[in-house]
């Protein structure tokens, strides 16, 4: 689509296949609507509802405030488009052009978007995650049930996985008087996400409030009553625990398999693009007609070296469908690159916690304003003498200040802009723990001996 009429004609009568009804698909839907789109556009989903907002479900979803069928995402306009919902796709071919679904049928596209997300981990032995009182939280019956279960009042519930959604969850256990008890493999709660000296005041948080808080063991085994439901828990340091409930909150697992064989550079780390959120092959050229968006996305950002980073962040998925849906009806010349700076929040234990930036990206951290046994401070994070990230606990009106040292390279430590800088602030290290991968990426080989033949092809490994 190189000539401006051409472009025209596909604004007019192309066609625009959305993989992924999701909160990234539906907002991408509405901005390519809101563009001027007139063609025929296809949404095609795996689970049967009309997109959601996903955020609630592990908080007022869980606490009783909000009933799952009240998560639906608003719509901003009509976008006229064919649902196809309740059958998951299951291959892209690129020769063609069609999207395959998972009941035969082949869907034809122009462009296609593809915004298919993460799914929950689910527990490592089949029979003990069908266990009765066993739950992952991702969708909306993951949330109903589970917050059907903590209703009836369980004796315990045991929590595998002290990120954010297992400490969001924790905490919405302690609300309710419901003892609890967090298993987590790594030293302390978020520390995957937000390194060791924010994983110890997490840690004192949750124990404060009364969490039975077990840190550095792993579950070995969900044990079942003879009427199938979930009575036990069994720990790698010999120890045991009876509970009602079990909640596996070991993360997500990103949805490409289906893209095996298409030739896309997409693996368990997700689908790579560019900046414009066009998809790369696996030759790292990039395919002009498909586009990514949201969780699944690996986008460079030149903040933090070009280097591809997912981010399952609600924010984040909105920006992208918006920068994609632009891209796919613009020329090169007109087209924006997706360069915004990251953001997250959680509210755990009346505690509220709000990052700017990629705090994994980084080596030393400092308290920078407020303290630390209060549970009020920020923290930045620094990479190699630069501003990276910075992380507010019940403070977060000075991230926008943070925000823009991160976006001007600003040294680290940065100078602290109000009184309430700690006398003895110094930065240390991050210390995020070693990464225990629990999938591998996709292995690439080149191929061929011919330098006009090579090619390189992706060696799919798999894992216990």
């Amino acid at each position: 689509m190189g000539s401006a009429d051409t472009l025209q004609a596909f604004r007019r009568d192309g066609r625009i296949v959305i993989v992924g009804a999701s909160l990234a698909g539906l907002r991408a839907a509405e901005a390519l609507r809101e563009e001027g789109f007139t063609g025929s556009l296809t949404m095609i989903g795996d689970e049967l509802g009309e997109p959601y907002d996903r955020p609630p479900l592990s908080k007022q979803v869980l606490t009783g405030w909000v009933p799952a069928g009240n998560t639906t995402l608003p719509r901003r306009r009509d976008i006229d488009a064919q649902w196809l919902l309740g059958v998951p796709a299951d291959g892209l071919d690129l020769a063609t052009n069609h999207v395959h679904l998972a009941d035969g049928r082949d869907v034809p596209f122009d462009r296609v978007l593809i915004s298919t997300g993460v799914r929950a981990r689910p527990w490592f032995v089949e029979a003990e995650a069908a266990l009765d009182g066993v739950f992952v939280v991702r969708t909306r019956e993951h949330a109903e049930s589970l917050q059907r279960a903590m209703a009836a009042g369980p004796s315990r519930v045991l929590i595998i996985g002290a990120g954010f959604t297992g400490s969001e969850i924790a905490s919405i256990c302690r609300e309710r008087d419901i003892p609890v008890t967090v298993a987590e493999l790594a030293p302390a709660p978020l520390v995957g996400a937000l390194g060791a000296m924010i994983g110890g005041v997490a840690a004192d948080m949750q124990r404060t409030h009364g969490v039975d808080l077990r840190c550095g063991v792993k579950v070995t085994k969900l044990e079942g009553d003879a009427q199938g439901h979930f009575r036990r828990a069994h720990f790698s340091d010999g120890t045991t625990i009876d509970a009602d409930v079990a909640v596996v909150a070991l993360g997500g697992i990103r949805n490409t398999e289906w893209l095996r064989g298409s030739g896309l550079a997409a693996g368990p780390w997700g689908i790579a693009c560019d900046t414009g959120c066009r998809a790369l092959d696996l030759n790292g050229l990039i395919t002009d007609d498909i586009f990514v968006a949201g969780d699944v996305a690996r986008c460079p950002n030149p903040i933090y070296e070009y280097r591809l980073i997912s981010l399952e962040h609600w924010v984040n998925a909105v920006e992208q469908a918006k920068v994609a849906a632009h891209n796919m009806l613009s020329a090169q010349a007109d087209r924006w690159p997706h360069l915004s700076i990251p953001t997250f929040w959680s509210i755990q234990f009346g505690v509220n916690i709000k990052s700017v930036g990629v705090p994994t990206f980084a080596d030393e951290v400092v308290v920078t304003q407020g303290s630390v046994p209060d549970h009020r401070f920020v923290a930045a994070y620094g990479y190699q003498g630069r501003v990276t990230a910075a992380v507010s606990f019940n403070n977060a009106k000075w991230l926008d200040h943070y925000r823009q040292l991160i976006e001007t390279a600003a040294p680290f430590p940065p100078p602290c802009p109000t009184p309430d800088e700690p006398a003895d602030a110094k930065p240390v290290p991050v210390d995020f723990p070693s990464p225990k991968l629990l999938a591998q990426g996709a292995t690439v080989v080149v191929t061929g001996h011919d330098p006009g033949e090579r090619r390189v092809t992706a060696a799919w490994q798999h894992h216990q």
